[in-house]
């Protein structure tokens, strides 16, 4: 009899732990929804249109990558923030003192607010950048810089926000 307590004892126990697995690696905090304002341009050489995209691939990651709902406003977490640099310059000379390759590169000002753990909330700045040939005009790859920008981008702000890295 005492060694059937006992394994009842030991399978209520461990029926009681549990392990909770995250595909994602993310840190949630119980967190059930997201929203993201509108990412506004603070410099005039982004296009308004740039601010939107950059915006909806924020709002396309957190919902492929997490088990998180959309929400118009106040979400559990908030994102929220500017284009403070959008800046095209030569970044390879070549020996006639002209450009081989051009480096557009952009820098984003994120406010990250996590309601439901505070200390976890953060105003960060990130920046990165794609090389394109000179030779082309910026209106021709820009689409294609944006994209390879903002994959970038946007990993760094998930990783930093809920990426639990």
């Amino acid at each position: 009899m005492r060694r059937f307590v006992i394994y009842i004892f030991s399978f209520a126990l461990l029926a009681s732990c549990t392990v909770r697995y995250s595909l994602s690696g993310g840190q949630f905090s119980g967190a059930s929804t997201f929203s993201v304002d509108l990412f506004k341009s603070q410099t005039a050489l982004a296009s308004p249109i740039y601010a939107q995209r950059l915006t909806e691939s924020l709002k396309d990651l957190l919902l492929s990558q997490s088990p998180l709902k959309i929400a118009e406003s106040n979400g559990d977490l908030r994102y929220e923030g500017f284009i403070t640099e959008y800046r095209v310059a030569p970044v390879a000379i070549q020996g006639n003192e002209t450009a081989s390759l051009n480096r557009l590169s952009i820098t984003i000002k994120v406010k990250y607010t996590n309601t439901l753990e505070p200390d976890l909330s953060f105003d960060k700045t990130f920046s990165k950048f794609a090389d394109f040939d000179a030779a082309s005009d910026l209106l021709t790859v820009e689409e294609r810089l944006w994209t390879e920008i903002n994959d970038q981008l946007l990993q760094e702000i998930y990783n930093a926000s809920v990426g639990n890295w």
